[in-house]
């Protein structure tokens, strides 16, 4: 477990998880063991959604992948590249055509190994300031390799009313519940707030949408991603892709109360 802690901010990361997030005594994150995800946080990369209705299938242009659903870089582990008082850094690498176990496999998947046709670094970094948690995101790989990449926070509720207020409507947890495995779609916004019993803003940079996510009273996973992959057929998933460029790609989501 890592510890990051600045004046009344205290992170708790485990294996590269943001497991907890707490400012004074009130703690924003969704607990893991507690009804409605078994997870905190996770990656969606390199795509966002399922794949099963494709074959597990996705085209790019070095040929056809073979991901389950919200991508491979889930099934890898993290290693610590770097850690100070208030900030840690992790890394994933993937060499390309790797096989990686499928940990849905068999139970929720036909396919046992995933691949993925491109090299790519993805670092997750957490840094704590007076202005809240930040979770960056760097991409690094080859110019033009294809790429979906949502971040998957869980939020802790205390309240059945709670709501998401955006810059131009409120969102109730019941719209959320009722939107039900496919996410309730908030576009083209890099912002929102979490209301509950106190008022949790979440800031993004670079990934220009959201989707919301429960099935339970007590928590809400507010995602932000690049792409809404229910927008479109799974054997038509390599629309949304963005590409890479040859300077890293970085993505932003700022936490705080």
């Amino acid at each position: 477990m890592i510890e990051l802690t600045l004046d009344s901010q205290h992170v708790k990361i485990e294996k590269g998880e943001l497991v907890s997030y707490q400012v004074d005594t009130y703690e924003i994150i969704h607990q893991k063991g507690n009804p409605g995800w078994r997870n905190s946080d996770t990656e969606m990369f390199p795509i966002i959604g399922p794949t099963d209705k494709a074959n597990f299938r996705i085209q790019t242009l070095q040929g056809e992948a073979i991901q389950d659903q919200h991508g491979l870089l889930r099934e890898l582990e993290y290693a610590l590249v770097e850690k100070t008082e208030t900030s840690v850094i992790f890394e994933k690498k993937y060499v390309k055509g790797t096989k990686v176990k499928n940990s849905k496999f068999p139970a929720k998947s036909t396919e046992e190994l995933l691949s993925w046709p491109y090299d790519f670094t993805f670092k997750k970094h957490f840094i704590l300031s007076e202005n809240g948690l930040e979770v960056a995101f760097t991409i690094v790989g080859a110019e033009n390799m294809p790429f979906m990449l949502g971040y998957h926070p869980a939020f802790k509720l205390r309240s059945a009313i709670s709501k998401i207020k955006t810059d131009t409507k409120e969102i109730s947890l019941k719209e959320i519940k009722e939107a039900g495995s496919k996410a309730l779609p908030v576009l083209k916004c890099n912002s929102l707030t979490l209301i509950d019993e106190k008022k949790v803003q979440i800031k993004t940079e670079g990934f220009g949408n959201f989707m919301l996510w429960t099935e339970v009273d007590n928590m809400v996973c507010i995602e932000p991603i690049t792409f809404y992959p229910y927008a479109v057929e799974q054997k038509k998933l390599n629309t949304g892709f963005a590409k890479l460029t040859s300077r890293p790609q970085i993505y932003k989501v700022n936490i705080a109360l």
